[in-house]
């Protein structure tokens, strides 16, 4: 599955990481690439997390897109 995640630059410069269809998924790194690489692992661990808890995977409903403006 793939899910919408939603990257966000902090002040200092990290980066948050944000998954609006599992609830209370996130994560951080110094750089986006470390961002996008924490926030794979957090997902996994979320969904391995809520099978063990005997509850149903949310399917991805967000869909994030890059809009373009002038």
């Amino acid at each position: 599955m793939k899910y919408a995640v939603m990257f966000d630059r902090a002040r200092d410069g990290s980066w948050g990481a944000v998954v609006p269809d599992l609830p209370g998924c996130m994560s951080a790194g110094d750089t986006l690439a470390e961002a996008r690489s924490n926030v794979r692992e957090a997902i996994e661990m979320w969904i391995e997390l809520e099978r063990r808890r005997g509850h149903t995977i949310p399917e991805p409903e967000h869909v994030a897109e890059l809009v373009e403006v002038s």
